[in-house]
């Protein structure tokens, strides 16, 4: 696969605050790339350093290969603050004046307006938008000229769950016709629908980085069931990797510590001389994985 961000140790401190700690990762093209972390774990500020808003103070990195450039800046769109545009001008007007800003013609805006929902209110003006489609024209003005890349920087912050789910469509809508997109969030049901790829950052420092579907094909915790529940709560304990379980009168509900192929469990236990009567296997998620993270490098 083409690689089109390289970040090798990154570091960025305000004063005494470590923003961002020897971070490297790399994006790869055609991914939806999440940055997690919570509120203060270096997200906005990594974005900042590879769209050149802000100097790291050591490391690098690298656009399609190369050392950032003006020509490999035009390849990227992005939405890192707040929208703003002027109110009293409709999204035409105010696109307008973004392309002129980026030496673009007039011909694209159609397109973005149309991509982004909002062509059937270009004449209304900018004051009069929600909260949403504010954000969704500042995802318009960032697609103006086809950029092969796309960052977003909390882009469903502030939301109610129907603007979230518009700006969820929008972002795969986009990344369905070929966009690579970066995007920093620190809601993790968000980026567990929209992203194919995540790295975990806390305190400027990276915990984990891979595939979503990878964290979430993970199963470390059953549900089991059987007519010699005594003999089973004894006889789990003993499985390799066992952490904690609780019980009902009918159900137990079993931890691992590591992954856990269901086939074993049943053989251990009919090796044990216990028969199930249920088993089911429970997806670990990527919050249970994101805490469980957090909780690690306290």
């Amino acid at each position: 696969m083409e690689t089109v961000l390289s970040i090798d140790r990154l570091s960025k401190k305000y004063g005494k605050i470590q923003a961002v700690k020897t971070l490297s990762l790399e994006v790869q093209k055609g991914q939806i790339f999440g940055l997690l972390g919570p509120n203060g774990s270096g997200k906005t500020t990594t974005l900042s350093v590879i769209l050149d808003l802000v100097k790291a103070d050591n490391g690098s990195f690298q656009w399609f290969g190369s050392t950032p450039s003006k020509e490999s800046r035009k390849r990227i769109g992005s939405v890192i603050e707040s929208p703003n545009f002027f109110p009293y001008l409709n999204p035409v007007k105010n696109l307008e004046i973004v392309a002129e800003i980026k030496g673009l013609d007039y011909s694209d805006i159609k397109r973005v307006l149309t991509l982004t929902g909002l062509f059937e209110r270009k004449k209304s003006k900018f004051k009069t938008f929600s909260f949403g489609m504010k954000q969704r024209l500042a995802i318009a003005s960032a697609l103006l000229g086809h950029p092969e890349i796309l960052i977003l920087d909390e882009p469903t912050n502030g939301l109610d769950p129907q603007g979230i789910a518009h700006i969820r469509e929008l972002i795969l809508k986009i990344a369905g016709e070929g966009t690579t997109i970066i995007l920093a969030s620190h809601l993790l049901d968000e980026v567990q629908k929209i992203c194919s790829h995540v790295a975990v950052l806390n305190k400027g420092t990276k915990l984990f980085d891979g595939e979503v579907s990878e964290v979430l094909a993970i199963s470390n915790s059953f549900e089991l069931s059987s007519s010699s529940m005594e003999e089973l709560q004894k006889a789990i304990r003993n499985f390799p990797g066992y952490k904690s379980h609780t019980s009902t009168v009918n159900l137990i509900n079993v931890s691992f510590n590591k992954e856990v192929k269901p086939e074993d469990l049943n053989e251990f236990c009919f090796r044990h001389g216990i028969i199930l009567t249920h088993l089911s296997e429970r997806k670990r998620s990527l919050e249970q994985h994101f805490l469980e993270l957090l909780q690690e490098n306290q």
